[in-house]
């Protein structure tokens, strides 16, 4: 807990002169930041990203026929 708060306080600057209202809204900022943030449980989500990625151009040939 201590390294969030040091994260949100490290924003806010001088945190003696900093409102209660600036320190929830940083920290309402910061909970949007870390819901967005999601691990991925397994790597063979990002390897078959990569796949794709360097097989891009006979997928794009393949998605062409199609139409």
């Amino acid at each position: 807990m201590g390294k969030h708060l040091s994260t949100v306080l490290d924003e806010c600057g001088n945190v003696w002169a900093v409102s209660d209202r600036e320190i929830a809204h940083a920290l309402a900022r910061y909970k949007g930041q870390l819901e967005m943030d999601f691990p991925h449980m397994d790597d063979s989500d990002l390897d078959e990203i990569i796949k794709q990625g360097l097989d891009l151009d006979n997928i794009l040939n393949e998605e062409d026929g199609d139409y």
